[in-house]
């Protein structure tokens, strides 16, 4: 009862958090508002159809093996995704070993500009995390992923310059590819570490 009750209080301080979307472009508009379901399991993430920044078709079974940090944002936003892919590269370090156990997946929502080319050379970045997935599509698929993650964008602007204001939150998936709990913007590596970890020392939870 204590881990359930626990997972519920994660939850709930990660959907207030996405009711908050990034400084990429701030709106009054709320986050995707996910939902518990009555057994207390988060009904986030589902079946996605998109490519990789090779061209590669993907879909959900990429989640499945290791544990995922799931994280929407776009290749052009010039604070919060860069700094929140920074913080998980951080994090990374700090779980040594346990690192390997995890992989980093980035959710373009600007299938406008975020061609496959462009996400390759945006995660190249060094201080991202090394060997992080990067997903696009087009409008509708990426549109279908967000739906499934709840997640909350729109564009806003007109021309090239325009940006999207999106959700912040970086779910956790198990290796089942389940929800296991949120990570957000406000919290430093050390605690996004140390919430990795504990997941890990946890073990897969909803993998039935």
């Amino acid at each position: 009862m204590s881990t359930l009750r626990n997972r519920l209080i994660l939850l709930a301080g990660a959907l207030a958090a996405s009711l908050a979307t990034s400084a990429c472009s701030r709106s009054s508009n709320g986050g995707g508002g996910g939902t518990v379901a009555s057994s207390g399991e988060a009904l986030i993430g589902g079946p996605f159809q998109l490519v990789d920044q090779n061209g590669k078709p993907t879909d959900q079974n990429v989640l499945k093996g290791k544990w995922s940090a799931v994280f929407f944002g776009y290749t052009y936003c010039p604070d919060v995704c860069p700094t929140t892919l920074q913080a998980l590269a951080q994090a990374e370090t700090k779980l040594g070993a346990k690192a390997n156990q995890l992989q980093v997946v980035f959710i373009s929502v600007d299938p406008e500009r975020d061609t496959p080319t462009q996400m390759k050379t945006y995660l190249s970045t060094p201080a991202f995390p090394k060997g992080t997935i990067g997903l696009t599509g087009t409008p509708a698929q990426v549109a279908a992923a967000a739906k499934a993650y709840r997640v909350y964008y729109q564009k806003d602007g007109a021309g090239d310059g325009y940006s999207v204001a999106h959700s912040s939150v970086v779910y956790l998936m198990n290796p089942a590819g389940k929800f296991d709990r949120a990570l957000t913007e406000s919290q430093t590596p050390s605690e996004v570490a140390a919430q990795i970890g504990q997941a890990m020392a946890s073990g897969p939870k909803g993998s039935a």
